[in-house]
């Protein structure tokens, strides 16, 4: 074996002396079919060469052929260092001239092509029709299957990009020999193959679906962030298998993430409308753990992303307005008013930034169209957010909109002064614009949701026209487009179900109550009770009601008699861990309360102390059983709450405040109880307009409210004053 390694050395070091390889790149700038001229090489004796190559023969046979193959990958490597030097496509050309060059090398020159016209924006058409380029295609199509796999996948993308006929034959043999290929291709070779088709050819193509047929089932191999960003954000809308293999591997990867990468899932799955919980869980925490600074458009791709799929994380949220507030000031237009409705999607009040930007609209007036400032107004009624320069900012928004009405079209000018109501700052002129019957007169028998959405918000504006406008003169909806038509398919909740059984069993009746009521305001009271000045319920049916479409009765109320509405706040009518209504749904409590009605605000959410606009209280579960009484776990019988529901309702509460709070808490009392709190309410002995006064009493509950609760809660915090004067309770 030594001896064969001697021998073949001599032999390397013979040959390499006698042959003068400092020549081969010369004769490869030649054109084809001229020698060069030969050289005086230095004498070397001729016996010691012959000894030497006979005895290396004899020893090695294969020396030649590798000598051979030696000699080629060095012509091949100049060939490469120049195809790769190439700076146009005539120098290209010129080198398949020059040089007889194999299929794999065409291949390469057929890529630097295609890359030399995308960095210098050549014209295709000129390439492709070249006589030199249907001569390197015809070479590629006779060595077919000796061109390597990497070259053969990015010699198929150069095709494409050169705008190459798919019906051509070279076309289709390039795409056949790839699809043979496949399982022959690494994963990345498939990876970068799948999303080029994905973005080039789209769905259609049919190598592109085999192509995602081998990544689902070789997902295991699947390595490194890039590649996982990149296949679902291009590739994985088309397969819901293989996106489903992609988030696996997404969330084992979640910690490596950059705030890049994570941009680029977010949007992919918001364009995809794929909410995949744990996934963005992960990556929401692992943003907020790790990446302390965030660049402009991660914040703004992020809010977006998550307001398109109703993702709700408050950390991260709260860190993204944070970090865009000092941005505000430097921000486009478009910029603010993408981000700002994000925000008002995902129901987020955050009130620094949204001061900011009301800043930034008077700072920057002139600079904001009117598309802009709308998406402004309308994403702060969706918030009820009013700014603290509300004047100055509201008449920047009057003197921008001033003579640009009519140049809006029929949805965004609805849009406008719909919200423009909520906001209380909407003018005669936004008024007689909408409510004039050639505006209203396209959606009258439209059943299509955009019409029936249409004639909700002409509905409500009607309805602020009415009760909140006293200035304003008409004119009004017709009386036949009051009546809104009926939403398919609604799910009765926990607190809904639970309100009708209790008020059922306090009213005895059912002539006594309205329930699921949809008032001519563009609003639905969940149960309306009349009591008289005996503090006994009437029977509907008997009086007139203003606040219906169609009156089933025609007499007035009773002397002394006062109607009360029941208004049912579920968690999605307040804004994102507040206590603060929606904008739609305070303007709709304020509508009830116009038109003349003691307002019970009933909801699961306990209310916040000191709330500025208006407490909503809870009324979460009322209990009318009578008897037994229900009694806290670990009571025993002759308890203090067992002995005060007994002694009736002036030893129970003897103040008038108390009996409103005890309404506005979990009732663990008789009906007669409960009917004498409303009446209580309507009484000219208890607080004004039945609202609980300065001295009243309201208990504060946990989140988690429950019927076994001791009476003696109810003397609980100090009450706030609710604003206009509602029946609060």
């Amino acid at each position: 074996m030594a001896a064969r390694l001697m021998q073949r050395c001599c032999w390397r070091h013979l040959t390499t002396f006698a042959c003068a390889p400092a020549a081969a790149p010369a004769t490869l700038l030649l054109p084809s079919g001229k020698v060069p001229a030969a050289r005086a090489l230095p004498r070397v004796p001729l016996a010691s060469i012959h000894t030497s190559i006979s005895s290396s023969w004899t020893a090695d046979r294969f020396s030649v052929k590798e000598q051979e193959e030696e000699n080629r990958n060095s012509e091949h490597t100049v060939i490469l260092n120049l195809i790769e030097a190439a700076t146009s496509p005539q120098e290209l050309f010129q080198l398949g001239e020059l040089h007889s060059l194999n299929s794999n090398q065409a291949s390469l020159v057929v890529t630097r092509l295609s890359r030399l016209a995308a960095e210098k924006k050549l014209e295709t058409e000129g390439i492709v029709q070249d006589e030199r380029f249907q001569q390197l295609i015809e070479i590629v199509d006779s060595q077919i299957s000796q061109v390597w796999n990497n070259t053969l996948v990015n010699l198929l993308k150069s095709l494409y990009l050169l705008g190459m006929e798919g019906s051509s034959r070279e076309m289709q043999s390039v795409e056949h020999e790839v699809l043979w290929r496949l399982r022959r291709l690494t994963f990345r070779q498939l990876a970068s193959l799948a999303e080029f088709l994905a973005v080039k050819k789209g769905k259609e193509s049919k190598l592109l679906s085999e192509v995602i047929k081998k990544l689902e089932l070789r997902w295991t191999e699947l390595e490194g962030t890039r590649t996982v960003v990149m296949l679902i954000a291009k590739v994985g809308y088309i397969s819901p298998v293989l996106m489903d293999r992609l988030e696996d591997k997404a969330l084992e990867l979640a910690e490596q993430f950059s705030p890049e990468d994570i941009r680029k899932i977010t949007l992919a799955l918001a364009y995809q409308n794929r909410r995949s919980v744990p996934l963005l869980r992960a990556m929401s925490y692992h943003l907020i753990q790790k990446h302390s600074e965030l660049n402009l458009s991660v914040l703004m791709d992020l809010i977006f992303a998550y307001g398109k799929l109703n993702f709700h994380q408050p950390q991260v949220f709260q860190k993204i307005a944070t970090d865009l507030h000092p941005h505000v000031p430097a921000m486009t237009p478009v910029e603010v008013t993408r981000c700002i409705r994000s925000f008002a999607l995902l129901k987020w009040l955050s009130l620094p930034l949204f001061e900011a930007i009301s800043q930034y609209a008077l700072d920057n007036a002139k600079q904001l169209s009117v598309a802009h400032l709308c998406s402004i107004i309308l994403s702060f009624a969706r918030l009820n957010f009013q700014p603290s320069g509300s004047e100055d900012f509201f008449n920047m928004v009057h003197e921008e909109l001033q003579g640009q009405l009519d140049s809006l079209e029929p949805q965004l000018l609805t849009d406008l002064v719909w919200s423009l109501c909520v906001l209380q700052q909407a003018k005669a002129p936004y008024l007689q614009h909408v409510l004039a019957p050639n505006f209203h007169a396209g959606i009258r028998g439209d059943p299509s949701p955009k019409a029936q959405n249409l004639r909700m918000k002409l509905i409500q504006i009607n309805a602020a026209a009415k009760l909140e406008s006293p200035e304003y003169q008409g004119p009004f909806l017709p009386a036949e487009m009051l009546s809104a038509a009926e939403p398919a398919g609604e799910k009765v909740t926990v607190l809904q179900s639970s309100l009708r059984e209790a008020l059922a069993g306090v009213l005895g009746s059912q002539d006594n109550g309205r329930w699921d009521v949809r008032t001519i305001y563009g609003c639905q009271i969940d149960a309306e009770v009349v009591l008289n000045s005996e503090n006994k319920p009437l029977p509907l049916k008997d009086f007139a009601a203003p606040h219906l479409p169609h009156s089933e009765g025609t007499k007035p109320l009773p002397p002394g008699a006062k109607r009360v509405a029941f208004l049912r706040w579920e968690f999605p009518n307040f804004s994102n861990r507040s206590k603060e209504l929606l904008g739609r749904y305070a303007m709709a409590r304020r509508h009830i309360q116009a038109a003349g009605f003691l307002v019970v605000d009933v909801s699961s959410q306990p209310s916040a102390p000191g709330a500025s606009r208006g407490p909503v209280l809870g009324l979460a579960t009322v209990i009318p059983s009578w008897p037994p009484v229900r009694r806290p776990p670990g009571a025993e019988r002759g308890s203090v709450m067992e002995e005060d529901s007994r002694q009736g309702l002036s030893a129970l509460i003897p103040a008038p405040q108390q009996r409103c709070a005890l309404l506005g808490s979990c009732i663990i009392q008789p009906p007669e109880v409960i009917i004498a709190v409303l009446a209580e309410l309507c009484s000219g002995q208890g607080p004004e307009h039945g609202s609980v006064g300065a001295g009243g009493r309201r208990a504060t509950w946990p989140r988690a409210l429950s019927p076994r609760i001791s009476l003696r809660s109810l003397r609980g915090a100090q009450a706030p004053v609710p604003s206009h004067g509602a029946a609060a309770l």
